[in-house]
């Protein structure tokens, strides 16, 4: 059995118990007698979706139709399915699903803070397809929040390492880095090509950054994905640690990163860093910025300025 043919038994099964679900007075209609079965009836559920009545029963028979996003649409509204179920109707019918684009999440839960606080003295943070900082733990402010930084003022990983100084940025060998972050980031601005925010965001960096247009305008795509990167920090010196991506359920296009020492020297690196904030002398950049309260990604209009 092809996939076709596995697929039109399971959407028949799906409608029939979405059907099953929904009652008259769900959708403003009289009971009326005699109700067989629970939910409504297929001629109504054609009615209120505005198609024909034997093409509706033989999309729920299972029966080789062809189904257009349109109809599809008005079938779910009328079963009353939610985004999950309406993606689920789309798979099942073979027709291209498109969702509608999501705002970008604006903060994590303090079940998600725990679990990168947790993390100590591996550095971690929370960041969306736009290399906006979500969240980070002590080290990860320790590592990566160097004073150039916190001049900027802008919780953007991209922004900070295109527009810092060289002498100041925490990552080391950017000529092999940037281009894959840059990568990165465009197979995620695949799925928001024209929406105002990433064409506000994408402007704004290529002119404070000549070095990110150049890059921009080579089209290359890769995914997240573990790499070892080498940092540099002033107490610590360089450390090569492997980055690693996680994904969080019910924040679409967002994922922990966390970064684990490759070697020994960077266990001890990280190791000083903790130490050296537990003491809180000299005073910690991780105390520093935590005058600047929760982190949040940067408004579209501060981009550019």
């Amino acid at each position: 059995m092809n996939t076709t043919q596995r697929r039109r038994p399971e959407l028949a099964g799906f409608l029939r118990g979405r059907r099953a679900r929904v009652t008259p007075a769900d959708v403003g209609m009289p009971p009326g007698l005699r109700r067989r079965t629970p939910g409504l009836r297929r001629e109504e559920v054609a009615q209120l979706s505005g198609v024909g009545v034997t093409w509706y029963t033989w999309l729920e028979q299972g029966r080789p139709i062809n189904a257009s996003p349109q109809v599809l649409d008005a079938v779910a509204r009328t079963l009353r399915l939610d985004q999950t179920e309406r993606e689920h109707l789309y798979h099942l019918a073979e027709v291209p699903y498109e969702s509608e684009p999501e705002l970008p999440a604006q903060t994590v839960s303090a079940e998600i803070q725990g679990i990168i606080d947790a993390l100590d003295p591996r550095p971690a943070a929370v960041y969306n397809s736009r290399y906006d900082i979500l969240a980070a733990n002590p080290p990860y402010r320790d590592l990566f929040f160097v004073p150039q930084t916190l001049d900027i003022g802008v919780p953007n990983v991209l922004w900070t390492l295109f527009t810092v100084p060289e002498p100041g940025c925490p990552v080391v060998f950017q000529d092999s880095e940037l281009p894959l972050m840059v990568a990165t980031l465009r197979s995620a601005y695949g799925r928001h090509v024209g929406e105002p925010a990433w064409e506000d965001y994408i402007r704004g960096l290529s002119a404070a950054s000549p070095r990110f247009a150049e890059l921009w305008t080579g089209g290359d795509v890769l995914p997240p994905g573990p790499r070892v990167k080498t940092f540099r920090h002033e107490a610590v010196g360089e450390l090569r640690m492997t980055s690693v991506s996680l994904s969080i359920d019910g924040m679409p296009e967002c994922r922990i990163v966390a970064y684990t020492p490759d070697d020994e020297k960077a266990g001890k690196g990280l190791a000083v860093l903790r130490e050296r904030r537990e003491r809180s002398w000299p005073p910690s950049l991780a105390a520093a910025t935590a005058s600047l309260g929760p982190m949040s990604p940067m408004s579209p209009t501060t981009w550019g300025t």
